[in-house]
């Protein structure tokens, strides 16, 4: 068991059943803390050995049931305002966790830059809509402060990946390397282009260690910076990947309407937007002075890529080319 350096035992995780706040609990429980997960249990079960306190948080009973006890610490991960306000209310705790998100800033036009950097106005919506999601995560920052901001860690997170991911984000490319290793593969021609992801468990780690040690403030916890075609290349080699790299210049992308980093038929992680040159490049440095370490890229692939095979690696995806679509880009941009 790890030492607790403030103290406490008990954890509630305002969540705690899906990719992070499993995470957290799985890690919180092995460091020898009681981990209670208040959640609707809807997006599966909580990590072996946590409690589940089954509660839909838009009603006025969801934290009849964890009230009235000091918390040694409260992780909460919601991006709805209202929900935020109401458990700051109902609820008492040594530290305290947002969970917020590097949507809750205004601009991604600068490269490197930090937690200094302009923030989106916050709604004043109890129950954003989803493209208010940054404007919410702001609300929900500013309730923390006024609320606990002296015992408060806000993470500011990137792109989350590793083992548990069901974005098919961070994963994309080793299972895309993986899943036809003999095939041409498709690569946009922006080798110098940032990329970066945070492994799910790094990011666990590092938010348990604040609680422990009383750790406050506000982090971009960002994943580390590697160029578009370092990735590509680790992607290749953790995969497997001999076929031939099949080269696409940004303008002819650009022209084919192809996604960009996220969604359906899109070629994931590459952002080439103007406006977004700092969207997968921030500094970081708040966090990793703080404490926050990661995994190698290459462990973290190695990783990815078994959670991409548990899935499947013919299913369809959420984020990455399907393979009839690759095909045809292919042919495409070799004529």
């Amino acid at each position: 068991m790890r030492a607790a350096w403030l103290g406490f035992v008990d954890i509630l995780i305002l969540g705690g059943t899906a990719f992070l706040g499993r995470e957290l609990a799985r890690q919180a429980l092995a460091r020898g803390h009681a981990v209670t997960c208040l959640a609707r249990g809807e997006s599966g079960a909580v990590a072996e050995g946590a409690t589940l306190v089954a509660a839909d948080r838009a009603r006025p009973d969801a934290y009849d049931a964890v009230r009235g006890q000091e918390w040694g610490a409260v992780f909460e991960l919601s991006w709805q305002p209202g929900f935020v306000r109401e458990a700051l209310t109902a609820l008492e705790a040594k530290h305290w966790t947002y969970v917020s998100s590097i949507n809750a800033y205004a601009a991604f036009d600068v490269p490197g830059a930090d937690e200094s950097a302009e923030l989106r106005a916050a709604t004043d919506q109890d129950v954003a809509d989803r493209e208010l999601y940054g404007e919410a995560k702001v609300a929900g920052e500013l309730a923390s402060s006024a609320a606990v901001g002296d015992r408060l860690v806000i993470a500011r997170p990137g792109l989350i990946g590793g083992p548990g991911d069901s974005s098919d984000r961070g994963g994309a490319w080793v299972a895309r390397a993986a899943r036809a290793p003999e095939e041409p593969l498709l690569v946009p021609d922006t080798p110098e282009l940032a990329t970066a992801v945070i492994d799910v468990r790094d990011l666990a780690s590092w938010l348990l260690d604040c609680a422990e040690r009383g750790t406050t403030g506000t982090f971009d916890t960002f994943g580390p910076v590697v160029p578009f075609g370092e990735w590509i290349d680790l992607v290749r080699e953790v995969g497997g990947h001999t076929g031939p790299v099949v080269l696409a210049s940004r303008e002819w992308l650009e022209a084919q309407e192809v996604p960009q980093y996220m969604g359906p038929e899109s070629i994931a992680m590459w952002m080439t937007e103007p406006g977004y040159e700092g969207w997968s490049n921030r500094s970081g440095a708040a966090a990793a002075q703080a404490g926050l370490k990661h995994r190698s890229r290459k462990e973290f692939l190695v990783d990815a890529l078994a959670w991409e095979r548990e899935l499947g690696l013919d299913r369809e995806r959420k984020a990455g080319l399907s393979p009839a679509r690759e095909q045809e880009l292919i042919k495409a941009v070799r004529e």
